[in-house]
């Protein structure tokens, strides 16, 4: 049975991609608005380090990646390499190039769509999360092993 855009949480997707535009335009356009080599260093460590995480989310899930956050009825459990660590790792690299973007341009308006993504991606993880304990029993137990965003914190 395929699942339309909407039921698999496609304005989940459609409203971050929407806010990673602002990020983007918002680097891109209104760039300067501080000069500060330390915060520019920042943010390139965080683009890295959004690479990284990103990059390791992806090999871990290999065929189960999906742009969608409800999985699909072929697709199974990832709890291996980064999933270890973190329920979320794709969000946090999401979250984490944001902000690094925002810095390395010194860029207000990016900061502020960064910011804004922040509790958008935490809704949309904890809406993926009911989505996941419907469809595999093992995720409860999985959830109170990994947290969410942030090893051992949140």
């Amino acid at each position: 049975m395929s699942s339309t855009f909407f039921e698999r949480g496609g304005l989940w997707m459609l409203g971050q991609n929407l806010l990673l535009v602002f990020v983007g335009a918002g680097g891109f356009f209104y760039r300067n608005h501080w000069h500060h080599v330390l915060l520019a260093r920042c943010g390139a460590f965080l683009l890295l380090f959004a690479a990284g995480c990103g990059l390791a989310g992806a090999i871990s899930l290999g065929r189960n990646l999906t742009p969608f956050p409800r999985p699909s009825q072929s697709g199974r459990l990832v709890r291996t390499g980064i999933y270890q660590f973190v329920r979320h790792p794709l969000y946090v690299a999401v979250f984490c190039a944001s902000v690094g973007w925002a810095l390395f341009c010194a860029s207000w308006p990016a900061l502020l769509a960064a910011l804004v993504l922040a509790p958008v991606l935490d809704a949309k993880a904890r809406r993926e999360e009911r989505w996941l304990q419907q469809r595999f029993p093992e995720y409860a137990s999985y959830e109170q092993r990994v947290r969410r965003f942030i090893p051992w914190v949140y």
